[in-house]
């Protein structure tokens, strides 16, 4: 994050993984009431509930106004990254060749 030159505000409120921590453990207490987990469909739905749920107490990011900074910073970071580490070669370029006639070229000389 510092890498990227994230504003102090934003690095600190995306630093802490305590919003994380809380929308699991609402998910957790949601999905408790469940007695038989048929198949994993169930499970999705019931872990789309508890983020649902948790959805209620999420607040707004501290420093939300550098979020579309810290996108681009991570866009040229991402494309400084995938760039060729290698140097490019340029290819030869080709020979000319004439298409006159070989009896035009020997009476020219």
């Amino acid at each position: 994050m510092q890498r990227l030159g994230v504003h102090q505000q934003l690095w600190r409120s995306l630093s802490s993984t305590n919003p994380i921590e809380s929308m699991i453990a609402i998910v957790r207490s949601t999905s408790r009431n469940v007695k038989r987990w048929q198949n994993g469909d169930m499970c999705l739905r019931w872990t789309a509930a508890g983020m649902l749920e948790a959805e209620r107490q999420f607040r707004k990011i501290i420093g939300y106004q550098h979020l579309a900074a810290l996108a681009i910073a991570v866009e040229n970071d991402l494309a400084a990254t995938r760039a060729p580490t290698t140097p490019q070669t340029i290819p030869p370029t080709p020979t000319t060749t004439t298409t006159e006639p070989a009896a035009t070229l020997a009476a020219a000389h």
